[in-house]
């Protein structure tokens, strides 16, 4: 089938590239003519495992390929995707414009029959007001139908949710989008719902929401642990047993972040107060969230005393999470920008993610490769994302390095004990302080 994904970014490419792995004949297209450029050049302009494999292959085999137009897209796709970006607006509103713009083209240059799907993440009953953009610059006579396909893709592990999907909801109002939605999928051997395009959009954010909702959940019970001298591990895995509740994002830390979760909670919010209800329960996760990144901060006054003015700080980790250089609302640049308002000197490293950091911190901050040069003559190290290459560090040569052996482990990668048979001042997350 042919299929236009208009929007190459984590979604759109991600999307198009293994659709085309399915045999179809994709086109990916973006307004960013830098990106195109790399695309057409081999070059993944963001850090995903195993997406360079599956763009190069189907790529040389031509059936995927990019473009800066939205007219050659329109014109190529049977069914066409949105995938473009809906940043939250200072209203907490999803912006819609960028939808608003594609459609606008998509309208002006469908001749045929199309199936137009949301495939961003967008609030309840967008997919009415897509029709209706649709409708107002399509020519006379040619039909479409609207569609919602929410994307379940997590960041550092996309092409594999791609690929073994735990559920795909279509959401359709005709039985001919869904014949040809259904034949894209069915060979993903996953379950399908079909439903109606409202509750299709609203399952992305309610998931969304549940999931952040966990995050902030154990975030807090973990600050009772703290209070009270028990273990957030032990208790953490106490609950995650009960197979009604389950381990995952059971993890305490020092906050969600990322494009999803924070945007699609204020989405959430706003739309349901434009619909009459008031979501006081996603107001009070997005406060511990931000709460927890700012109890890292008051654990190292406690360490280092209330002045950081002139506090060498190293942070490990600047990604909202391992797996992606993506640092978009992440707890990790939060912190260092906390700890420049404090008068910190920051050093930081990341495996993948240095580049896209100095967008957000600019020369605020210095940047190292390597984790112990980031580390040198350090008052304390922040442990802000769980990478591999900081969870398997030679702790006695970092305390060797350090100005001073104070460690705040945002992510719980080490365990107290041994932190202090080496010689740390180390404090977790929902641990019991173990003093000298």
């Amino acid at each position: 089938m042919n299929i236009s994904i208009i929007g190459s970014g984590h979604v759109g490419l991600v999307t198009g590239a293994c659709l085309a792995d399915l045999g179809h004949q994709v086109v990916c297209v973006d307004n960013d003519h830098q990106k195109i450029s790399k695309l057409k050049q081999g070059i993944i302009p963001f850090y995903e495992p195993g997406l360079q494999e599956v763009v190069s292959v189907n790529f040389l085999e031509g059936r995927l390929r990019f473009t800066e137009s939205i007219a050659e897209g329109t014109r190529h796709g049977q069914v066409i995707f949105i995938a473009v970006g809906t940043p939250s607006k200072k209203t907490g509103e999803a912006d819609l414009s960028a939808i608003e713009r594609v459609c606008k083209e998509i309208g002006r240059n469908m001749d045929e029959y199309r199936v137009i799907v949301e495939k961003s993440t967008v609030p309840v009953q967008t997919g009415e007001w897509v029709a209706q953009n649709l409708e107002k610059y399509a020519r006379e006579g040619v039909e479409f139908d609207v569609a919602s396909v929410p994307e379940f893709l997590r960041e550092g592990s996309a092409v594999k949710d791609f690929k073994y999907p735990d559920r795909i909801v279509i959401g359709v109002s005709s039985d001919r989008a869904a014949g040809l939605l259904v034949k894209i999928f069915e060979p993903l051997n996953a379950p399908i719902l079909l439903t109606d395009i409202k509750s299709a959009e609203l399952i992305k954010h309610s998931a969304n929401a549940f999931l952040a909702l966990k995050i902030s959940f154990i975030n807090a019970v973990a600050h009772i642990c703290e209070l009270s001298g028990a273990d957030i591990g032990k208790v953490a895995k106490g609950i995650g047993l009960d197979q009604r509740i389950g381990m995952e994002f059971l993890k305490p830390g020092i906050g969600f972040g990322g494009s999803c979760f924070p945007k699609d909670l204020s989405g959430y919010i706003a739309i349901s107060k434009q619909l009459g209800y008031d979501f006081e329960l996603l107001r009070e996760v997005e406060r511990i969230n931000a709460f927890a990144q700012y109890k890292a901060i008051e654990k190292l006054k406690q360490l280092l005393g209330e002045d950081l003015s002139g506090k060498r700080i190293s942070v490990l980790g600047l990604a909202f999470k391992p797996g992606t250089d993506d640092v978009r609302q992440s707890p990790a640049i939060s912190v260092i920008q906390r700890l420049i308002e404090e008068g910190a000197i920051v050093s930081a490293t990341d495996p993948v993610a240095i580049e896209e950091a100095k967008i957000e911190l600019a020369d605020t901050v210095k940047y190292f490769q390597d984790p112990y040069e980031a580390c040198c003559g350090a008052d304390a190290v922040v442990i802000a994302t769980e990478w591999d290459q900081f969870r398997n560090i030679d702790l006695s040569r970092l305390k060797s390095i350090m100005n001073r052996p104070i460690i705040v482990d945002g992510r719980n990668v080490f365990e107290p004990f041994r932190m202090k048979e080496i010689g740390f001042k180390y404090m977790g997350v929902g641990r019991r302080y173990l003093e000298e």
